[in-house]
């Protein structure tokens, strides 16, 4: 077993020496054939050994309160109908929040709308249905809280050990005092949902005491301790299965679906499938809470920053820790010496707040770069200017260096290409015919971190290489990166490079979530190359730094042997571990970019088209450039649906989302996406990680939101500060046709 703790830098690498011309390339996705085809399984699409049954969620209509009486005597009746499990003490009534130890449980008790009351279990997902609603439930209502403002007053500061405490350094409230320009400015975002394209989904299969599982699974590590916990059953009883998933975006730590799935197979001796509906996944599966956030900044004449605050309301359910981290873009963006970052949290009986992609940022970012341009224009300052005269060459809160920080490169670059010079920065002053143009940028951030990870690298005797860990796949690429790396440190084509994913009985990768998943895997990947790398130099008599491998050959000195005759009859094989270490805190880590907008916004109508998009970010080594032009581009099509359309409407009377389906809850669609440019300022960070690379697919949607937004105000004069921007806001404030 190969171990590197990040310490320190990790040093010279095969890749370092690699010829093989795979790491960075526009590869395909190996996995895409299989995909593209249906042979790619999903969780709802795999086929157990027994006959499937079909599980449907009982849910509740009322979000705060108890249950008086559940009369499931119809329900069983049912033609079709196996079971009604409402009274199994295992029962889930929600998804678990990341860092659980296990699912909480169904107690009768009411805190939210819509949890998980029992499953009905038939012959067919129709049946189950049926009897389903044919569950009669007598509740005991009580007046419940849905309001976050109006709870403001008994919020609560973060639990000891959050993520992100509040943080206070300096007096603001002086600094506001004196400055010669400030602005204290209040901005919303609403609650919002994941929608990926996949369902949550299970099957579940008991043989003996053993269960297998094939799920939706992001993170394998974190969610196999919940699910055994959650069971009563050891770990090393249970197979989880996730080599596709269809989109997580964080929500797919391990939802309600998985343990249902699990308690109703082993109650009625056959596989069961239990697959949420759109409709139960609103509820039942955590989302984004609301956020209030006032922004306060203060500057010189000269555009100095003096102050920088970001102080946020936002919602969370009872008795649960996680809350929505809105100032973690923050903390290291810009300098300023008087400087506060505090969040408060309003317990509300509401669906749980948990991990949506880029918690804290996506709509962090929003708030303080609208405030940015609000400051800008208050200084008569080109808004890239005034951020340019506050890029700190430090952390300016924890004092530490930065690894690496390329965001006035990417500042220059991005204005270059997008033509920012052409700007006119009088709101309204350049007209299309009856639409009014604009442009708007912003700034990208998110920190960065490594998680542990493990992995399997096995060299065969046919000069082959095989990568097992249980790290995962949400479309992102993994599949393709972690063949990319083990080609090019063994010297290998694509083709030779065989990877396999999502079985939780392989080594314990870090996972698909908080965007260290690429650089985590692919480093622990790398270390178990190098060990086999340095197996290999030795039968061929040669350091490591004096061979080359390429298209599966070594060469050193004036030998040229095919790998399967150094490996002979025996696999070499190394297990690669990563742990991060002081780095994360030697040095301040983070990824950048630069967000550029242009809209058009009709002078009549008040209708915003978003016309162009385009972003620079400066993220490390760049490991697929094609895989990584996605994921860019993919987080900007997010941040323009959270200025325009994402809005997950809570209804104040009964706790419920009157929205909750993919027809009323808007994303962008085809028509919405304009053309998307994304572009890389490439440049390894050796203290991020072994292979160089930092997070990439949350940083994409940072920013977006409020270049949007700042381009909406450039073409009508209209500053949005509660998003999604509406008509409602747009209409009374357009200039005279």
């Amino acid at each position: 077993m190969a171990e590197f703790r990040m310490d320190a830098d990790y040093g010279a690498s095969a890749l370092d020496r690699g010829v093989q011309g795979l790491l960075g390339a526009p590869i395909d996705r190996i996995d895409g054939v299989a995909k593209v085809t249906g042979a790619a399984r999903y969780a709802a699409e795999h086929q157990p050994q027994g006959k499937l049954a079909y599980g449907f969620p009982i849910t509740a209509s009322v979000a705060t309160g108890a249950v008086k009486s559940l009369d499931k005597t119809e329900a069983e009746a049912m033609p079709g109908v196996i079971a009604v499990i409402t009274e199994d003490p295992r029962l889930p009534r929600e998804a678990h929040i990341i860092r659980a130890e296990r699912m909480p449980v169904n107690d009768g008790t009411l805190e939210s709308y819509g949890q998980i009351l029992g499953l009905a279990v038939a012959e067919s997902f129709e049946a189950a249905r049926a009897a389903a609603y044919a569950v009669k439930v007598d509740y005991v209502a009580v007046k419940g809280e849905y309001d976050t403002r109006a709870a403001e007053h008994k919020a609560q500061d973060p639990h000891e050990g959050a993520m992100l405490p509040n943080v206070i350094k300096g007096d603001v409230d002086a600094a506001m005092a004196t400055a010669e320009v400030t602005i204290d400015v209040t901005y919303t975002t609403p609650y919002q949902v994941h929608a990926a394209m996949e369902p949550h989904a299970a099957i579940a299969e008991w043989q003996g005491d053993e269960l297998t599982l094939y799920g939706s699974i992001q993170i394998m590590r974190g969610f196999t301790p919940v699910l055994a916990n959650s069971l009563g059953v050891p770990i090393e009883k249970i197979h989880v299965l996730s080599p596709y998933i269809g989109g997580g975006f964080g929500g797919k730590s391990g939802g309600p679906e998985t343990l249902l799935a699990a308690i109703a197979a082993q109650q009625i001796g056959q596989p069961v499938k239990v697959q949420l509906t759109r409709q139960q996944l609103f509820h039942s599966v955590y989302g984004r809470s609301d956020t209030h956030q006032r922004i306060r900044l203060a500057a010189t004449r000269e555009g100095k920053l003096t102050a920088i605050a970001q102080d946020s309301l936002v919602s969370q359910k009872t008795g649960l820790g996680f809350f929505e981290p809105v100032a973690l873009g923050a903390l290291s963006l810009y300098a300023g010496e008087n400087r506060r970052f505090t969040t408060r949290i309003a317990k509300i009986n509401v669906t749980p707040a948990g991990a949506v992609r880029a918690p804290g940022e996506a709509v962090g970012m929003m708030a303080l770069e609208t405030a940015m341009d609000e400051m800008a224009e208050k200084l008569g300052m080109d808004p890239i200017a005034f951020r340019k005269a506050n890029e700190p060459t430090s952390d300016p809160t924890s004092g530490a260096p930065f690894s690496t920080r390329r965001l006035i490169d990417c500042y220059d670059e991005g204005a270059k290409r997008f033509g920012w010079d052409q700007r006119v920065a009088t709101p309204g002053a350049r007209r299309e015919g009856d639409w009014l143009i604009g442009m708007g940028m912003a700034t990208a951030a998110r920190v960065n971190f490594l998680a542990d990870s493990k992995a399997r690298v096995r060299l065969t005797p046919e000069g082959h290489a095989e990568i097992e860990t249980d790290m995962t796949d949400i479309g992102t690429g993994t599949y393709t990166i972690l063949a990319q790396v083990a080609g090019e440190a063994l010297g290998l084509p694509i083709g030779a490079v065989k990877v396999r994913l999502g079985d939780s009985r392989d080594p314990s990768g870090a996972g698909s979530g908080g965007s260290f998943g690429a650089a985590s895997s692919t480093s622990s990947v790398l270390i178990a190359c190098d060990a086999i790398v340095a197996e290999l130099a030795r039968r061929m008599g040669a350091a490591p730094e004096e061979m080359t491998l390429k298209d599966g050959h070594a060469i050193a000195g004036n030998r040229r042997v095919a790998l399967s005759d150094l490996v002979g009859g025996a696999a070499i094989e190394e297990i690669g571990v990563l742990t991060p270490g002081r780095n994360s805190r030697s040095w301040s880590q983070g990824t950048f970019g630069a967000q550029f907008a242009e809209v058009g916004v009709h002078a009549v109508t008040g209708e915003v088209r978003v016309r162009r998009l385009l972003g620079v970010f400066d993220c490390g080594r760049i490991l697929n450039a094609k895989t990584a032009r996605s994921q860019a581009i993919g987080g900007m099509i997010w941040g323009l649906g959270y200025a325009l359309h994402e809005a997950a409407v809570l209804d104040p009377r009964t706790g419920a989302y009157v929205n909750r389906d993919l027809a009323e809850y808007h994303i962008p669609v085809n028509a919405d996406v304009p053309q998307i440019e994304a572009y890389f300022i490439e440049e390894i960070d050796p203290h991020a990680s072994p292979v160089g690379a930092k997070g990439l697919g949350e940083l994409g949607i940072s920013g977006v939101g409020a270049a949007v937004t700042n381009a909406v105000y450039n073409a009508c004069g209209v500053r949005a500060r509660d998003w999604p921007m509406t008509l409602d806001q747009i209409l009374p404030g357009l200039p005279g046709v």
